[in-house]
């Protein structure tokens, strides 16, 4: 009954996971896709970050940051729920919920930073926060035009479908995740990546990839 077509690149289903008419499924893509993001939470979860160490231009002094131990249960805890949104984005066998996932991971992408009471961190949230809320319009229009264009949303449907999925959704549907998984806007810029609480700040990094992965995948399979 769910047997992934040969057009879809990440191969054959491995495991099929049902909640009523959504069908989440591991194929050998997706389940690497989705190993790396639960290796990534665990991490989140058991590490303990190192001191931040700034050091003078020009000299060889150096001090060492303390960090605000609340700050750290906030970032925490944003980077464990960046992981569990893109644990099922990459996952997900539905458009909509692929969406809605990925916002997630946008939202929680902006916690990760923010925390950090750092003015040139928090403008480089701010501007990320522009960027993450403007990206909802392509990513979920391009769900919208699916919707409209083939009557369903279900990926294992689309896959097969008759009908073909046009290509301004699929460009819709990359832009957004590139806008909500911070790739290529703000991934490179230096204010970010002075949070402190640096394995926190991977989950940024790594949930940009492996959602942009993702959406790659279905983009070529629809």
């Amino acid at each position: 009954m769910f047997n992934l077509p040969v057009t879809n690149i990440g191969g054959s289903e491995l495991f099929v996971l049902e909640f009523g008419d959504i069908v989440n499924y591991f194929s050998v893509y997706t389940a690497a896709l989705f190993a790396f993001a639960l290796i990534f939470t665990a991490l989140a979860i058991v590490s303990r970050p190192e001191k931040m160490v700034d050091i003078a231009f020009g000299g060889d002094a150096y001090y060492t940051k303390e960090i605000d131990p609340g700050l750290l249960r906030f970032q925490r805890f944003m980077a464990i729920a960046c992981g569990l949104a893109t644990l099922g984005a990459v996952v997900s066998g539905d458009v909509f919920n692929f969406t809605l996932f990925v916002s997630m991971v946008g939202i929680t992408n902006i916690g990760i930073v923010a925390a950090y009471k750092n003015k040139h961190v928090l403008n480089a949230a701010f501007q990320y926060g522009i960027v993450a809320m403007l990206a909802t319009v392509p990513l979920f229009g391009g769900a919208a035009i699916v919707l409209a264009t083939t009557g369903t949303l279900s990926l294992w449907e689309l896959y097969t479908a008759a009908v073909a999925v046009p290509l301004i959704a699929k460009i819709f549907l990359v832009l957004g995740v590139m806008g909500e998984g911070m790739a290529p806007f703000y991934i490179a810029k230096a204010e970010i990546t002075r949070a402190q609480g640096a394995p926190f700040i991977l989950m940024v990094h790594v949930s940009s990839l492996l959602v942009f992965l993702r959406v790659v995948e279905i983009v070529i399979s629809m």
